[in-house]
Order: C-alpha cells, then structure tokens, then sequence
C-alpha cells in the first residue's frame, strides 16, 4: 500500500514579477514500512519538497494523498489535524522547548490532541524505554547531549503513532559517533515497521535508507 503518492507536483515562488519553478512534475511514491532517503544539495529543492510531504505548504497543481487522503484538496484547519496526527517530525535541531523537561516535551503532541498529562503520560511510557530515555525524564534539554536531545525529538515524534516519521537533516547538529547511533535507531524502527521519509544532503547518511530518490533542480531520479 502507498503511504504517499504524489502525481505530478509542481511548486513555485514568485520572485518579483517572475514565477521561479522549484518542483517541477514530481511523481514519487512510499510505500508503507519503507525507508526512503532524499538526496540533494542546497537549492534542490528538498525542503520545499518536504514542506509538502509534511503538510507544511500546498501544490500548485498536482495531487498529493498522504495514508488515502487527498491532501491536495484539503483547507489549513485540515492540514493542521494531519500534521498532528499523521505525521511525525524529528529535525536537525531538535525543536525542543527549551524550558519543558523531557517528559513534557515528549507528551506535547498527545496534549494538544486534547490528552490529560497522565493519559499522555502512560502512552508514552514505552516508547521511552525504547529510546532509553526514562532516567532522563525530568532533565531539560540543556542538560542533555545532541545525540539525547534528537533521541526526545524521536520520541516525541514517535508518541502519536504516526503513519510517516519525516525526518529532516536528522544527523546534521551531531558528531560523527551520535549521529551514527541516531542512524541505527531509525534503522531499528524501520525493521519494527515504522515508514520513514529521510531528507539530507549527505550520500554516506542516505547509504542508510533501504531506498534513495535524487532531487536536483526540482526534478527526481532513482538509483
């Protein structure tokens, strides 16, 4: 089954009186449990392309459906429920609220979809464990290394049980060491069936994924 399908995609700005087309006819397709990495370099238009993966902008033609839903069609309030629901985001720099311990950062998601603290606290348990976080809980970020801080990011992401974990530039703020470990992990959670869109500008991090797209000047290729 197609986690997401996206026909035909076009994306531009305008640039003064000019339009300057940055996704050009992109067909791409992940399927459910797959772990695809996207590859390009600055200018390629990979954040655009995951601005659109993630429900964070819109096409200007095309079609986009994310899990069987038309994202295309869909209005911002809807767009808004699929970010919190059916996506989860880890980035290169960890988007943690600085003042939150980890365990509050974690739960984030689950509150805003209306949780109590405890509801959300008793959910989130196992993933914890997962990530070997539970003797890190009442820490803030500051006190925790990069390879922990993108350790809650995953967790958070991971809490909500999202159809896809959208991954950008994951190893980018981390030394060589962590972020090999933070590449393990996704690879672990691939295998227990988690689909994961990966983007990045490194060819040795994209080696990781099970499948690598090539994105240069808008336009996609495969290996």
């Amino acid at each position: 089954m197609s986690m997401i399908k996206m026909v035909n995609i076009c994306k531009g700005f305008d640039l003064g009186e000019d339009k300057v087309q940055i996704l050009k006819n992109i067909n791409f397709n992940v399927d459910e449990g797959e772990f695809v990495a996207i590859l390009g370099p600055s200018g390629s238009g990979k954040t655009t392309l995951m601005n659109i993966i993630g429900c964070m902008d819109i096409t200007d033609t095309g079609e986009y459906y994310l899990d069987g839903q038309a994202i295309h069609t869909m209005e911002e309030q809807d767009l808004g429920n699929i970010r919190n629901k059916e996506i989860g985001f880890i980035f290169q720099n960890y988007q943690l609220i600085p003042t939150y311990n980890i365990l509050q950062n974690i739960i984030m998601p689950l509150i805003v979809r209306g949780m109590t603290t405890q509801e959300a606290e008793d959910k989130c348990l196992d993933t914890i464990k997962l990530l070997g976080l539970d003797h890190r809980l009442r820490h803030k970020p500051n006190e925790l290394s990069g390879g922990q801080k993108q350790r809650v990011s995953i967790a958070r992401a991971l809490v909500g049980e999202p159809a896809i974990l959208l991954a950008d530039e994951p190893t980018g703020a981390l030394d060589r060491s962590s972020g090999q470990d933070v590449l393990k992990l996704f690879k672990d959670l691939n295998e227990m069936g988690h689909t994961i869109v990966m983007i990045t500008h490194d060819l040795n991090v994209a080696k990781n994924a099970t499948r690598i797209v090539h994105i240069i000047d808008g336009q996609l290729s495969e290996d």
